[in-house]
């Protein structure tokens, strides 16, 4: 454990003393929260942001094939009846993304608590574990889920689903652990105090989720149980399929280490991350890192040649997921509200992004694995994101194309 003066030392060689600012106004249980807080920061975060330029330079990115929806429906049952069969010979697990808050819905606490019925209650975490028990019911067996919470919402997470008997969903296949936090910096890389006894820390972004599995020995259960393929998924998408059996198949057809679900995109100014080459390996390219001439580009059918916007639905190996799990991944720094405490302890919510976030990203974890196979699916029967208040991906949005899948609200 870090004592008073070798923080005052390490912070120093950093320039970060102002983190000991309210320390003589702390509690003895304050004082050890702060100063293992500051024992476990990453100071090496800190050098990225004067080098962001550098950080996000990408290499030679192309357009990749994918699996479209016409090939998958000429192949659906070949590739449902491989999928099946790993799903029964209990070689599938889940993992669902859920470290982050519903703030941007208006709404104080876990994303996945948010009630989106009208008629009846209907949560996120329902609508979600309802698309599995589709696939476990169809297969006659059940499959773990493991769900990645954090430091801000673990707790809360736990707690409502038990209070709400885990959903029809047997309580013994259902796994809560935690992300890594980050810390926050201003604009001239000081780091900042949320409360006096406490820095400012977020998750630390969706790309550390299988470290993290390690790091809380989850992945023991993992590897106990034989798994040979997780499905990673977002919190937000109440439409998308879970161990979907078709996907599976394909990717074990395919005989490739990872699959990436994709919608076809809308049109070539939408703003999704999309599947491509970078130097002749799978990758994901941001929207604003794309050019016009990338955005426009058409192939020999006319169509856009950059088409396939991924959704956070991803399968992997787990021994290629054990094969790259050491390897650094990007870290992106990202401008942000923060709230913290200035020098004179007063609590401060800002109005305007005034510093950064660091946050590592699943769509990293593509580059580092041999090979990816982008599969297509229906936009309006697997994509119903709830990432804003109103307009497009919000609440509303997703209701409609709940309602319109047959989903009683």
């Amino acid at each position: 454990m870090m004592d008073l003066e070798k923080a005052k030392k390490y912070l120093k060689d950093y320039d970060q003393e102002q983190l000991l600012a309210f320390y003589d106004e702390l509690d003895e249980a304050g004082r050890e929260k702060l100063l293992s807080q500051i024992e476990a920061v990453d100071m090496s975060l800190l050098k990225l942001i004067g080098n962001k330029e550098e950080i996000t330079a990408r290499g030679k990115l192309e357009p990749i094939a994918a699996v479209t929806v016409k090939e998958i429906e000429k192949k659906g049952e070949v590739y449902k009846k491989k999928g099946l069969e790993a799903i029964r010979n209990k070689e599938v697990g889940a993992v669902l993304l859920a470290g982050g808050q519903g703030t941007r819905l208006g709404f104080d606490g876990p994303k996945g608590t948010l009630n989106i019925g009208e008629t009846r209650e209907l949560y996120i975490f329902e609508c979600l574990i309802n698309n599995l028990m589709k696939v476990t019911d169809e297969a006659g067996v059940t499959l773990p889920l493991y769900v990645m919470t954090s430091d801000k919402n673990n707790e809360e997470t736990v707690r409502f689903f038990k209070e709400h008997d885990y959903f029809g969903y047997p309580e013994s296949e259902i796994y809560f652990f935690m992300q890594d936090m980050a810390p926050s910096a201003d604009y001239n890389g000081k780091l900042l105090l949320e409360e006096k006894d406490s820095l400012s820390l977020s998750p630390n972004g969706n790309g550390g989720w299988y470290a993290s599995m390690a790091k809380t020995g989850i992945l023991n259960d993992v590897k106990k149980r034989g798994i040979k393929w997780l499905n990673i998924f977002a919190v937000d998408n109440v439409l998308q399929q879970i161990a979907d059996p078709m996907f599976i198949g394909a990717v074990i057809e395919r005989d490739v280490v990872s699959g990436a679900k994709v919608v076809r995109k809308s049109g070539p100014d939408e703003r999704v991350g999309v599947m491509c080459l970078e130097d002749g390996s799978p990758s994901i390219v941001e929207y604003y890192e794309m050019t016009e001439e990338m955005r426009t580009l058409k192939d020999a059918d006319g169509e856009l040649a950059y088409a396939f916007g991924v959704i956070l639905n991803y399968l992997f190996r787990v021994d290629e997921l054990d094969r790259i799990v050491n390897e650094k991944l990007m870290t992106h720094i990202v401008e942000k509200k923060i709230p913290y405490i200035n020098e004179a302890g007063e609590h401060i919510k800002p109005e305007s992004p005034n510093g950064y976030k660091f946050e590592m990203l699943i769509l990293d974890m593509i580059h580092l694995v041999k090979n990816c196979l982008p599969y297509e699916v229906l936009r309006n029967r697997e994509f119903a994101p709830i990432k804003n208040r109103t307009g497009v991906d919000s609440i509303d949005s997703a209701k409609a194309l709940l309602k319109e899948n047959g989903v009683v609200l």
